[in-house]
């Protein structure tokens, strides 16, 4: 038996779990459908038998009492909730695997039972990829890479702030380890915190995360209709998290979309917003421009920018925004996989929910997700959406 790539169900992002929590109380009986998705041509049929075992040993995780007791440590998980991740187990059997000109992979099932697969599963198949492909990988170039990183913040620009959002693109947990421990011991005021709760409670570090595009996307589903099914989101969001977890995710319909739903009431009570495709001047502008025509200071807001980001793209995001509100960066992949070898660029994406197609189109060609379409053709006219 092999050794297992995914050593603990808390190696995931916050968010996974702030969602978990939400669906569990108020979204309970909904069932899902996720689909793998390379955005670059990929074929993972020679990996399948090791992905397969990985998922198998994955599935025998469960949250310790440690973990249990860090979970509880933080202020907005419920203690109902925390029960039920005691007895919680992941079932391999909702993860299915087809083939037709190449390797299909899905994951079906009860949301609150499936949501924690995602991260989880990206991370294993990336890990695997690399590993077969560069078993000789030393870390010489990537440390060198990292260093020079380190220094460029310290040189031009010691006020970013910024956070590790690369769990699931990573090149392998132990490179992935060596960047976070890097980052707090060089940079301990920029480097913020963590989307991978494991890594933040080892080293003591904030768990980022509030909610992703599957969130939204389900609500497409569970609302009344699908115009102002953000706002259902982001009202429900509100009822379970009154007082944290305030940055709302901005693209699943286009920031444009979600601007008209996005009102004043929401505008308030939401801590910042979250961009994560698009041009992130514009996409910045659009948001200043609206917190100015609701009257609310956007100063006092916070602008997370988490799109494809290097450092010197979001120091050059930060110097422009710095004065006009709050700016701070989740950066993934240039973290945790610049090897020096190509990238992958692989994503798990809700596709269905209550046997219903959802649908996620953002601010960037070549991100659009939906399977039916017919809905997608439906969507565009609605909101007059350009290809």
């Amino acid at each position: 038996m092999a050794e297992p790539i995914i050593r603990s169900l808390l190696d995931t992002d916050l968010y996974k779990l702030t969602m978990m929590q939400c669906v569990m109380h108020q979204f309970p009986s909904v069932e899902v459908e996720y689909q793998f998705k390379s955005r670059k041509p990929l074929d993972l049929k020679p990996y399948l038998d090791e992905i397969q075992e990985q998922i198998t040993l994955f599935c025998e995780l469960s949250f310790t009492d440690d973990e249990l007791a860090y979970l509880s440590s933080l202020s907005f998980f419920k203690p109902d909730f925390i029960e039920f991740l005691r007895t919680f187990r992941l079932q391999a059997s909702h993860v299915h695997f087809s083939f037709a000109d190449e390797l299909k992979l899905s994951i079906k099932g009860p949301w609150a039972f499936t949501i924690l697969f995602e991260v989880p599963l990206l991370a294993i198949i990336s890990e695997i990829y690399y590993r077969a492909n560069y078993p000789e990988e030393n870390f010489v170039i990537a440390k060198q890479r990292l260093t020079e990183k380190l220094q460029y913040v310290k040189t031009h620009y010691p006020q970013l702030r910024f956070s590790d959002f690369g769990t699931r693109r990573r090149f392998s947990n132990a490179w992935h380890t060596h960047v976070i421990d890097t980052l707090q011991q060089e940079l301990p005021e920029a480097f913020i915190g963590t989307s991978n709760i494991y890594f933040a409670k080892t080293f003591g570090l904030r768990p980022i995360g509030t909610m992703a595009h599957e969130y939204l996307q389900a609500c497409q589903v569970l609302a009344p209709t699908l115009l102002g099914s953000q706002k259902f989101a982001l009202e429900a969001w509100l009822k379970e998290y009154p007082h944290d977890l305030g940055i709302a995710l901005t693209d699943v319909l286009t920031m444009d979309i979600f601007l008209q739903e996005f009102d004043a009431s929401l505008a308030k009570h939401y801590q910042g917003l979250r961009q994560d495709s698009g041009d992130p001047f514009v996409w910045g502008n659009k948001a200043l421009q609206h917190y100015a025509a609701l009257g609310i200071n956007a100063k006092e807001k916070s602008f997370v920018f988490s799109d494809n980001l290097n450092i010197p793209l979001a120091i050059e995001i930060a110097q422009y925004f710095q004065d006009k509100c709050y700016p701070v960066f989740g950066i993934g992949t240039n973290l945790t996989n610049d090897m020096g070898h190509p990238t992958l660029d692989i994503v798990i994406k809700m596709t269905y929910a209550n046997q219903q197609p959802v649908i996620k189109i953002s601010d960037s060609k070549g991100k659009t997700i939906c399977e039916d379409p017919r809905f997608l053709q439906t969507v565009k006219e609605q909101f007059k959406l350009k290809d």
